[in-house]
């Protein structure tokens, strides 16, 4: 419920705070006293657009805080889901600064008017005769006929089905999709793998190849320098190991004189034995040089084929190759396979369409069900407000096609008289009879749904007399489950109210301004008593002001 309302520097108020409570409220005040001041500031505060003429003092800020309390509003998740931090009494605020910029902030967090307006929607219902083309709104009919039908939970169910239901024919259309420009390719793609995989390609053969190739293509110059190094260690006289054995053996004979010595020697018996064992592999391998040419012509192809390959493909290396083999593979698996593919999905699809259908179908008879009883409540409840040969009729169809809500479309038709023909609500009714309409369906309403805050601006307009005395009646029944805030012309509405304020303008340090006021009981007696007489009440309009807040 709204809980206060604080507005500083707009328009004809300059500050003004004032804090309302639960049940009926009821706000009067002469014309142009500023009640659409009142309405337009809040509005502010719940997200709609600045505008700089609407600044007081434009070279101050205007700042508007409206205070609610949310306890039971079932809104944790709104806030986790937009990180804000959620209070029980939640403080929104909107100010406009001398630049023409606007910020807004829920609890001290700055926020988009985005986030704004959708929390506002669950905080407080403005409800003005304009509105009463609500009616007409198909998707407000539904929610009607929801509530009475008690779907909230179903039709999250459903939301959710139809959603997976879209994702699966998606996928679908993609699958069938992919298979169709697969198929174009299919044979030269296929041919283009099966080459790969004949290739039979290993990631570091062509280094290897062309490494081995080099040997071979450099065979006479390899055998050349491995026997003339051969030549050099093995010479008798100047060869590399007799002059090393020459060498170890003058230093072996004064190893045992000294440490230095001895160290030394140790060091040239290792020099010794690596080169005995180089001279042995420099023998193995002068030994092994061989020249095959049919070696080298095989080697050739195996890298010719490779090249081949990579020039075809467009890459550089075995790597890539073998990338482009996988990636080959899965689209002509894809072709191969899709029949597969598509069977499966087409499944899946009608898994998920024979429930969605069924519970589009308990939908559909929840709905019919409740309708009936939609209508004897709207009809008895119009008839209190002087509509009693007010006929209603909700066409409902359950059609083949996916809706958000469901399969259904439903059509809402009106009678005014009796003898006339069924119509649409804005051909049939009236101003005035759709804000009774619209009055009887908010009232129908409140008593399944917990409804935010609602505020009529003064959709009274038209009636009077004992018509008026219902409204109120109903104004007040409301006011049992939710806060009913009216702004009103009429003293029997007037009268009805817990708590009464009244809007009106004072001259303060030379200026005009509006402000807002709870009004004692005694004040309250002579408000109702010049709606009922003007200004210059009578004791009549006093008495008859006493009894009708008695």
């Amino acid at each position: 419920m709204l809980v206060s309302l604080s507005i500083k520097n707009y328009a004809l108020i300059e500050n003004l705070s004032v804090n309302f409570k639960d049940k009926l409220s009821i706000i009067t005040g002469e014309t142009g006293a500023g009640k659409s001041v009142l309405l337009g500031a809040l509005g502010l505060v719940l997200g709609k657009r600045a505008d700089l003429s609407a600044l007081k003092d434009s070279s101050k800020k205007c700042i508007i805080e409206a205070q609610f309390s949310i306890l039971d509003y079932n809104l944790n998740s709104f806030f986790e889901k937009n990180d804000i931090d959620f209070e029980a009494e939640t403080i929104i605020r909107r100010e406009i600064l001398p630049s023409g910029k606007s910020r807004a902030f829920i609890n001290d967090t700055p926020t988009t008017l985005t986030i704004l307006q959708s929390l506002s929607e669950k905080l407080i219902d403005i409800h003005s005769q304009h509105q009463t083309l609500q009616l007409a709104d198909i998707n407000f009919q539904f929610h009607i006929i929801d509530a009475l039908a008690n779907n909230a939970t179903k039709l999250v169910s459903y939301s959710k089905g139809l959603k997976l239901y879209n994702q699966l024919k998606k996928d679908l259309r993609e699958l069938l999709s992919n298979q169709q420009k697969a198929q174009q390719s299919y044979e030269y793609n296929s041919h283009l793998y099966q080459e790969l995989v004949q290739a039979k390609l290993v990631v570091g053969e062509q280094e290897e190849i062309e490494q081995a190739l080099d040997k071979l293509n450099n065979i006479e110059s390899i055998k050349l320098n491995l026997s003339e190094a051969e030549n050099i260690t093995y010479n008798d006289e100047i060869g590399l190991l007799a002059l090393l054995n020459s060498v170890t053996s003058k230093i072996e004979q004064i190893s045992s004189y000294s440490n230095e010595y001895k160290d030394l020697y140790a060091r040239i018996l290792s020099v010794k034995i690596e080169a005995d064992d180089i001279a042995n592999e420099l023998v193995y391998l002068n030994e092994n040089v061989n020249f095959e040419p049919s070696e080298l012509e095989k080697l050739n192809n195996r890298l010719q084929l490779i090249y081949n390959l990579q020039q075809k493909h467009l890459v550089k290396t075995v790597g890539e190759l073998l990338e482009k083999q996988s990636n080959l593979e899965k689209e002509v698996s894809m072709v191969e396979n899709s029949a597969t593919l598509i069977s499966e999905k087409e499944k899946e699809i009608k898994n998920v369409t024979e429930k969605l259908d069924a519970l589009a179908n308990t939908i559909s008879v929840s709905r019919q069900k409740a309708i009936p009883i939609f209508i004897k409540k709207m009809e008895k409840q119009l008839a209190n407000l002087g509509m009693e040969n007010t006929r209603l009729k909700w066409n409902l169809t359950l059609t083949d096609q996916y809706f958000l809500n469901g399969k259904d479309e439903l059509e809402l038709l009106i009678s005014a008289n009796k003898g006339l023909n069924f119509g649409t609500l804005q051909k049939i009714a009236s101003g005035g009879e759709l804000s009774r309409i619209m009055l009887s369906v908010k009232a129908i309403l409140s008593d399944y749904l917990k409804l935010p805050t609602i505020i009529f601006d003064e959709i009274d307009s038209g009636v009077s007399g004992s018509i008026a005395q219902k409204v109120a009646d109903i104004m007040v029944q409301m006011s049992k489950n939710m806060q009913v805030i009216a702004i009103t012309h009429l003293p029997q509405i007037a009268a009805k109210g817990k708590q009464h304020y009244k809007v009106f303008k004072q001259e303060m340090n030379n200026q005009i301004v509006t402000q807002l006021k709870e009004l004692t009981p005694e004040e309250r007696i002579v408000e109702i008593a010049e709606m009922l007489s003007g200004k210059n009440t009578s004791t009549t309009a006093i008495e008859h002001a006493k009894q009708l807040l008695n």
